[in-house]
């Protein structure tokens, strides 16, 4: 399941501002576009009831990679996404794949269970646990650098924003200046009115940074508490001309805390 484009407006956005808040070229605005998910087989959605009712908060769960340890805090207020990815890592489900899309400044993707035991000439994205789950896009949450989030299918074919059974994405990004917000809100207001960054988030995106042109399109269900350094090594990585690290980069055990 591959990250694409959002829309027209948006592609544009990111090559404007997908470095630094300032213009890049053509190669690496086309590297920055963000990647939905193609799903090879008929896909249900997960709801509460067929899913485990669990009840929980402050969970933690820590991913053990070949290159270092991440820990992220997922979100009670995303209640189906954090649920699943529980779920999935108390079965192993992580266990043995690979961080399979790698962009610097930009993101880094895994949680493709064909990605296991991965070809050397293998061609990973497609794969998953045969389900979406609904989108829990709040406001609150943004792709600040560090964001846990949810890759999908593109609008096109998905215009309710379901989310990957299990593809994930972390967020590495670039710093933005004000202005570069400001611009962008204004593109993104063009199909949503109602946008607009909160103080916060603009103060993220301008010190710490992320991936602004993101936000209201994908579930964010958790973030980095501790392993940023992991992330930027993840992301830093030399990678093919599909984004696939040339050293397979393994997710080697998911656990989880706080039940």
């Amino acid at each position: 399941m591959r990250l694409r484009t959002l829309s027209l407006a948006l592609s544009f956005v990111v090559a404007l501002y997908g470095c630094g808040g300032g213009q890049s070229n053509k190669k690496e605005a086309e590297k920055q576009k963000v990647a939905d998910t193609e799903t090879a087989s008929k896909t249900e959605d997960v709801t509460t009831n067929e899913t485990e009712e669990i009840k929980m908060t402050k969970v933690k769960a820590l991913i053990s990679t070949s290159e270092g340890k991440i820990s992220v805090q997922l979100y009670d207020e995303t209640p189906l996404h954090r649920d699943n990815f529980v779920k999935l890592s108390k079965t192993g489900f992580y266990d043995g794949t690979i961080f399979h899309r790698v962009i610097q400044n930009f993101m880094i993707q895994g949680g493709d269970p064909e990605s296991k035991n991965p070809k050397p000439d293998g061609n990973y994205g497609v794969g998953g646990p045969g389900y979406t789950i609904p989108a829990e896009i709040k406001p609150q949450f943004f792709h600040k650098k560090g964001a846990l989030s949810a890759a999908r299918q593109g609008d096109q074919v998905n215009p309710e924003k379901k989310s990957s059974g299990s593809q994930f994405y972390i967020v590495q990004g670039n710093v933005y200046t004000l202005e570069s917000l400001q611009s962008l809100e204004k593109q993104k207001q063009q199909a949503n009115p109602s946008f607009k960054f909160s103080e916060e988030a603009i103060k993220a995106y301008t010190t710490v940074g992320g991936t602004p042109h993101l936000d209201g399109e994908y579930t964010v269900y958790g973030e980095v508490i501790e392993g940023l350094d992991t992330v930027d090594k993840i992301a830093g990585s030399p990678t093919n001309q599909r984004d696939r690290p040339v050293k397979d980069l393994v997710i080697q055990s998911v656990t989880v805390e706080g039940q």
